[in-house]
């Protein structure tokens, strides 16, 4: 996927998947100038598909294996 090195602004909790409902971690762009929002599962599902239409991909699914600054040893 192309991804946008410098998001305009970060995904929240609060943007959610286009298809399912759960949290996005992908927005699309679409060359069209309309964009999409997809979870990690979907992004992946369809990305074939979406690189064919996007301007750009910004894609947040590395925050999924993060770990917490703020974690203790114990919980790492």
């Amino acid at each position: 996927m192309t991804t946008v090195l410098t998001p305009a602004s970060p995904l929240t909790a609060a943007d959610r998947c286009d298809r399912c409902g759960a949290q996005a971690y992908l927005r699309v762009v679409l060359l069209s100038g309309g964009e999409l929002l997809f979870c990690a599962h979907h992004g992946r599902k369809f990305e074939p598909e979406l690189k064919k239409i996007a301007a750009e991909i910004q894609d947040e699914t590395e925050r999924l294996t993060a770990v917490p600054n703020n974690a203790s040893e114990e919980e790492r």
